[in-house]
Order: C-alpha cells, then structure tokens, then sequence
C-alpha cells in the first residue's frame, strides 16, 4: 500500500500518520494482493474546521471521501467508512456482473442443447380458416410481410388451401388437395 500524506495549514504528525495507516487495513483487506495507490490530504479550515481528504486508486478505479470535522480523527473515521461503503458497493456489483454474465453463459450454452433436437414439433398455431378466394388469399399473404405461406378454405371448391410465395418473391404457388 502506497500512502502519500499532506498536511495543509496543518502538520501531519507521527500520531496522525500512523492512526492513518492502522485505518486503512480495513481498506487494504478489500484488496488481498493488488497495489493500492492512497493519498491523504488533511487541512484546516477555519478555527474549529478539519478536513480529511482521502483518494484511493487500484487497478484504475478510484475512490474519494471527503469530510470535515471539529477533530481530524473523527474526519479520518467518517473518510475511512466512506471509502469502505464505495469499495463494498463497488464488489458487490462486480459480483452480481459476473454472477449474471455466468447464467447468460448457461441460456447460450442450453439454446444449443435445443438445436440439437431433430424430427420434432417444436411449435405449433392454431387460428380460424375462412373462405375466400384465392386473389383474397393472395392479398392476405402480401399484407403479411414476415409469412411465407397463408392456408384458407377456397370459396370456390371448399376444400383447404395454401397459398405460398416463390423464392423469386413475385410469383406464388398453390397447394390443392386432390381427393
């Protein structure tokens, strides 16, 4: 752990460095081995007013707290539960990241399983079949940009028929029972 401290309008005394360093370990066990970049800047405002500015950096992410106090200790203590809240927050959310990056892997990983599945009725609709007449059903099917196909009962015949599009996309083709 890196720990720069300043003092500005106040001196950062043995006393203080060191009540400094004991109340970052609650930071430090966050953070098993990674580097942990801390600067301290303690300063004095006013007669009654001590401010306790704390930044801490690892692996690129950044913390702050800020407080003022009457004693500088207090502002330390109130900076060091800050700190502690952000870096909590902060895992937990990389946590619940990779908790739901890890489910998403099992949905993929269960969407091929599915694939897999051959010669089986995966789905199935079931609507009404009106007669009409085959320039009806081919008006029907035009409206219809994403169907390929439209069954219907022929007004003409009354039998059930499919009325389809080409692969040339500007003809269709018809599906008559024989029987």
């Amino acid at each position: 752990m890196n720990i720069t401290i300043t003092g500005k309008e106040l001196k950062a005394t043995d006393a203080i460095k060191d009540y400094i360093e004991e109340k970052l370990a609650r930071i430090k066990k966050y953070f098993a081995d990674e580097s942990i970049d801390v600067t301290v800047t303690i300063k004095k405002e006013n007669v009654a007013t001590e401010i306790a500015e704390m930044y801490v950096s690892v692996k690129g992410v950044s913390y702050k707290a800020v407080t003022e106090d009457k004693d500088l200790y207090a502002a330390i203590d109130k900076d060091i539960d800050i700190l502690e809240g952000q870096i909590r927050k902060t895992k937990a959310k990389r946590e619940k990241m990779m908790k739901d990056s890890s489910i998403k892997q099992m949905n993929i990983s269960g969407v091929a399983e599915e694939k897999a599945v051959e010669d089986e009725v995966i789905k199935s609709l079931s609507y009404d079949i009106k007669p009409i007449s085959v320039e009806d059903a081919k008006l029907k099917l035009s409206e219809r940009k994403g169907n390929i196909f439209y069954t219907f009962v022929n007004v003409d015949t009354g039998k059930v028929n499919v009325i389809f599009k080409l692969k040339d996309s500007n003809n269709y083709g018809l599906v008559e029972p024989e029987a």
